[in-house]
């Protein structure tokens, strides 16, 4: 299907505010001591128990070195743990500790809180747009796979 004038209107008018929400949500799991990226690997680990380097950097679309540190330092943190819940002998996986587990809820937490927060301050009409927005939002994503 080919881009319209209306599809690109829309896709300009919608790209800087979903910026700058989602810039504003890394914002916040920053002010509980982690980066987004901490909460996403952590999220994989805790949905995945076992999950390798290999799989969560396939996840997040990044290189495997780039991943190993990420992961070595998640691991300093006493956040995540090196596992053997793989089939594979030669090859370790990471389960979620329950520091992990706690600041991963810490990063939900705010990031909820401050959305929450905002929405409050917003018309009954603009929360229904919002809501009504959820799914097709969501469509978006899946539209990749």
């Amino acid at each position: 299907m080919p881009n319209t004038p209306d599809t690109l209107a829309l896709a300009d008018s919608l790209r800087a505010p979903l910026l700058r929400v989602a810039r504003r949500l890394r914002q916040e799991a920053q002010r509980v001591g982690s980066s987004a990226l901490d909460a996403l690997i952590l999220g994989h680990v805790r949905r995945n128990p076992g999950i390798g380097v290999s799989d969560l950097a396939d996840a997040e679309q990044m290189s495997r070195p780039s991943m190993s540190s990420h992961v070595k330092r998640l691991e300093a943190a006493g956040w995540i743990l090196r596992s053997d819940h793989s089939e594979d002998g030669r090859r370790s996986g990471f389960e979620i500790t329950p520091q992990g587990q706690a600041q991963l809820d810490a990063v939900r937490q705010r990031r909820n809180d401050w959305l929450a927060e905002r929405l409050a301050r917003l018309s009954p009409e603009a929360r229904d747009a919002l809501a009504a927005a959820n799914e097709p939002l969501l469509e978006l994503l899946s539209l990749d796979q």
